[in-house]
């Protein structure tokens, strides 16, 4: 006969328990990470206290998913399975990088501090378009590199109108989308490498047009 007051236990092994307490984890981000994306929409929070926090569960969550994404069949499904309803969460950890990167445009039209911002997005530029010319294809090589341009091109004043932002949107929903050691295809690279160049041309030729008017 079941003993009511006895404790159910969700393990019977030290594997088991890890795993459980991964899942556990994972849940948990996806809930912090959904309320902060809320919060930070009605300015329950600001730009300042929000990117650190959405990093950092950005972070924890990538490194949980090497551990556990094999199990799980991909976050969707984990969602899936345990009937959460999280769209503001799924959609930060799809892009993989914080709203203020995504949506920023906060150089102004001149001075000093837009140089900078226009010598760091450049090089963030040639650096990435270097690995694909290098033949770098896995996502731990490429990702980072992706990442660093979307922060600085989101920077810009009218970026969120041009056509690049979406091209380099798509492809670091693409890398984000896979594991560390997964490589792109050949015709991936092509295509990729042709969409970053024409972002690239399209910054300058706006930045330009910016300046003239």
């Amino acid at each position: 006969m079941m003993n009511l007051d006895e404790e159910v236990r969700l393990w019977t092994t030290n594997a088991e328990r890890e795993k459980t307490e991964n899942l556990a984890t994972l849940y948990s981000i996806i809930v912090s990470l959904e309320y902060l994306e809320r919060a930070y929409v009605r300015d329950s929070v600001n730009g300042k206290e929000y990117a650190p926090a959405c990093i950092k569960l950005l972070a924890q969550y990538k490194s949980l998913m090497k551990l556990v994404g094999n199990d799980i069949g991909g976050v969707e499904a984990f969602m899936t399975r345990f009937k959460m309803d999280h769209p503001a969460a799924l959609h930060r950890l799809t892009i993989g990088v914080p709203a203020t990167v995504e949506h920023s445009s906060e150089a102004t039209d001149g001075g000093a501090e837009a140089g900078k911002w226009v010598a760091e997005t450049t090089q963030s530029f040639i650096t990435f378009m270097d690995a694909l010319k290098l033949n770098l294809k896995a996502k731990d090589q490429l990702h980072p590199f992706l990442t660093d341009l979307m922060s600085g091109y989101s920077r810009f004043k009218g970026s969120g109108e041009w056509e690049g932002r979406g091209k380099i949107l798509h492809w670091l929903i693409t890398l984000n989308a896979m594991k560390a050691s997964d490589e792109i295809t050949e015709e991936q690279s092509r295509q990729m490498l042709f969409d970053i160049e024409n972002a690239y041309n399209e910054f300058f030729r706006s930045l330009s047009s910016n300046k003239s008017t």
